[in-house]
């Protein structure tokens, strides 16, 4: 088979996927100059699941923005317009399943490589000085888009060329080279040009497997297809049954080609199987438990130990092996009992940051719901801290920050969740508390702040708290949700400060404040 009957073929093909409304009208939108970022939030918009996913996305981790975003409008105005275009994409893409022929192709590790890809060419581009990441996401995650397409449109052929490399006949690209006259980069390429795609998202799809070969003169463009090379070689160290060749070939080619040194490598490595599980999570793919790098690599190096022993001399392998396992799995315990705590704590403040929040506040109201028990939050906001912090420094306003969560920390439970919102608002999750209980929590709090003396070595210094109240008993609330359990505190911390500040206020419709 030749290419252009291979392409002729697949663009044809009753079995070729095709975009999704939405996400074939955003490429159209954002080719035009004077597209502005209403028309992108009414577009997608008008699809409510997509938007539920983007909401999710934009509220994780993934992003770990300060703020709560509530609507598709503000996501796109925080987001822009192309990281937007991105996860529209993004979900588009990962929603394609098989077509009406019968085929052998793995879906599922289809989707799972995808998706680490993606995961992986980000993490590598967010070490580049300099570099634009914000469409890195869908390139990686795309850039395998011509076996998807192959394999819908030709399965009885495609299933030969998997069977080549899997026999070891030829490598991936030759095998189809050999059965189609062309290959899976080429392919996605066109059917992604065919779609409309932007060339900062069709060349990176083009160029995966050989960016040397990218002689566009676009910076951007050279970096992300270099990118989307490596993370090739990342996630076969994951995936592949050769691990230590390409933990070799990754960390060689990442310095020649990006640059990046040994720590920025040390980063990636370590990361990479962790946000691969998170991104399962956000995209709604099962991927869990993904083992790290440097246990894949121990394994590794224990089977090549074993191949040449006698049975006796395996046998005493294999005991000193397992303790020796056992071992790196508590340390490794403990080293992921570290970094845990690292991604969940506020470097300044030493308390939990807006990301374990997030995920605290989604625990405690499941539980809520279950044992249908009312919960309470608190949003707090220091008083005039932009004016403090011009009048005094940021020095003396960071030792603010740090001094009051300790205050408010040594006031709470230990089964609540005091946390860092964002700048100089806190929060604090009150479980098993009702309205009148978690106002006079807020009240113990707000006085022990009025009446603590904040010293530093020069000077004492005097601040206050405004406090916002929200309950909600979420098993008998038809219009419950996290989003709007937030803004109602929010909501009550606004008519605090609105009331002169140094106050508490509680949430009810009619957005009534009390002071004790």
């Amino acid at each position: 088979m030749k290419q252009e009957e291979t392409l002729k073929g697949v663009l044809s093909s009753d079995e070729l996927p095709t975009l999704p409304t939405v996400a074939s009208e955003i490429i159209t939108l954002t080719a035009r100059e004077d597209t502005t970022l209403s028309d992108i939030a009414n577009l997608v918009s008008k699809d409510i699941a997509l938007s539920a996913k983007i909401l999710k996305v934009s509220n994780s981790a993934f992003y770990s923005f300060a703020q709560q975003i509530s609507s598709i409008n503000q996501a796109v105005s925080i987001l822009g317009i192309n990281a937007v275009r991105s996860l529209v994409l993004s979900f588009s893409f990962l929603s394609m399943k098989g077509g009406k022929q019968k085929i052998h192709f793995n879906f599922e590790k289809f989707w799972k490589n995808s998706l680490a890809c993606a995961v992986a060419s980000k993490l590598i581009l967010e070490r580049v000085e300099g570099a634009d990441t914000e469409e890195i996401f869908i390139c990686g995650l795309l850039q395998n888009l011509g076996e998807l397409i192959l394999a819908r449109t030709y399965p009885k052929e495609y299933g030969a060329v998997l069977s080549k490399i899997t026999e070891g006949q030829y490598d991936p690209l030759n095998a189809e080279e050999d059965t189609f006259g062309t290959t899976h980069p080429t392919i996605g390429y066109e059917v992604a040009k065919n779609w409309g795609f932007p060339e900062v998202l069709l060349l990176p799809i083009l160029y995966h497997h050989n960016p040397q070969k990218y002689a566009g003169g676009v910076n951007k463009i050279e970096v992300t297809c270099k990118a989307s090379y490596l993370s090739n070689l990342l996630v076969s160290i994951l995936y592949s049954d050769k691990p230590q060749e390409f933990h070799n070939r990754f960390r060689k080619e990442a310095k020649q080609m990006l640059g990046l040194n040994n720590d920025d490598l040390e980063h990636i490595l370590s990361e990479v199987h962790i946000q691969v599980d998170q991104a399962g999570e956000y995209f709604g793919l099962r991927i869990k438990n993904t083992k790290s790098i440097q246990e894949i690599l121990q394994e590794a190096n224990i089977r090549l130990s074993l191949i040449n022993l006698d049975f006796d001399q395996m046998n005493q392998e294999l005991i000193k092996t397992k303790m020796e396992l056992e071992n790196i799995a508590a340390e490794l315990k403990e080293k992921n009992k570290l970094l845990n705590n690292l991604a969940n704590i506020d470097g300044l403040t030493e308390i939990y940051n807006h990301r374990f929040f997030q995920n605290s506040l989604d625990n405690e109201i499941d539980r809520a719901m279950r044992n249908e028990t009312e919960l309470s939050l608190l949003l707090v906001d220091i008083d005039f801290f932009k004016k403090f912090n011009d009048t005094y420094g940021h020095q003396v306003g960071d030792f603010i920050l740090k001094e009051f969560s300790a205050v408010l920390k040594s006031e709470i439970r230990k089964y609540d969740t005091l946390a860092r919102y964002g700048g100089e608002e806190f929060t604090v999750i009150l479980p098993d508390t009702a309205e009148e209980e978690a106002m006079a929590v807020a009240e113990k709090l707000r006085t022990a702040v009025d009446e603590h003396v904040f010293r530093d070595p020069q000077t004492n210094y005097h601040i206050t708290a405004s406090f916002g109240v929200a309950t909600a008993k979420p098993v008998t609330d038809d219009n419950f949700s996290k989003g709007n359990f937030i803004n109602m505190a929010d909501t009550a911390l606004y008519s605090a400060k609105e009331a002169g500040r140094n106050r508490v206020a509680l949430f009810e419709q009619k957005k009534k404040w009390y002071k004790f």
